[in-house]
């Protein structure tokens, strides 16, 4: 079963910070699949074939099922796990991060490299940005144009989506609807338009928003 919402990085992001002359670059992708996550490492890699190190976490699919990192030659638990405990704390999945380091002659410490990677990895996902997944169904009405004010008026102040409108010989309106909430919706409409309504039940889909 799809998972009705998550939190997901809306693209790609960079972000580079300093700290005591090491470089750390933090690129940030959404990856479906535990396929494309792999993928996206070994094209940082490639590109930073003279780095440090190239630091790696990600998660992916129902449930966070697939939670991996690596630590890429840093001291055990110093770069990967700090990476990892980011994308969790902030609910983020189908997204994979990497911090590569170019060392810059001072050592941190374990400590020192445990707030440096997870700096990186919280700033490159502010670089990226996060959007929210919904999953919605489109539930289209079929109304007498007597009712398209109101409907339209009213649908402004609820949990719904105006996706696309006809105009025949009725209007028919394609509205999306928190799956799990159709119900409530069919309801809804049919209340407010005292019974003269059509609804018929399509598709699902994710929507995305910003956050």
């Amino acid at each position: 079963m799809q998972q009705v919402e998550y939190l997901t990085v809306k693209g790609y992001g960079e972000k580079e910070i300093v700290i005591r002359k090491s470089r750390f670059i933090a690129q940030v992708e959404r990856a479906r699949n535990e396929e494309e996550a792999k993928a996206f490492i070994q094209d940082i890699k490639k590109k930073h074939w003279n780095a440090t190190h190239n630091c790696t976490a990600y998660v992916i699919g129902e449930g966070n099922g697939i939670q991996k990192s690596s630590d890429d030659g840093e001291p055990g638990g110093t770069a990967g796990i700090p990476m990892l405990e980011v994308l969790r704390k902030r609910q983020i999945r189908d997204a994979v991060v990497v911090v590569t380091r170019y060392f810059g002659g001072i050592k941190l410490g374990a400590g020192g490299l445990i707030r440096a990677y997870g700096r990186a990895a919280a700033e490159g996902l502010e670089a990226a940005g996060v959007v929210r997944r919904a999953l919605m169904r489109t539930m289209t009405a079929g109304f007498d144009y007597t009712w398209l004010g109101k409907i339209e008026n009213e649908l402004a102040g609820m949990p719904y989506t105006a996706k696309e409108t006809r105009y025949t010989d009725k209007v028919e309106m394609d509205i999306l609807v928190p799956v799990g909430g159709e119900d409530g919706f069919a309801g809804w409409l049919t209340g407010l338009t005292n019974g003269q309504v059509e609804i018929k039940a399509g598709e699902t889909g994710y929507m995305e928003t910003n956050i």
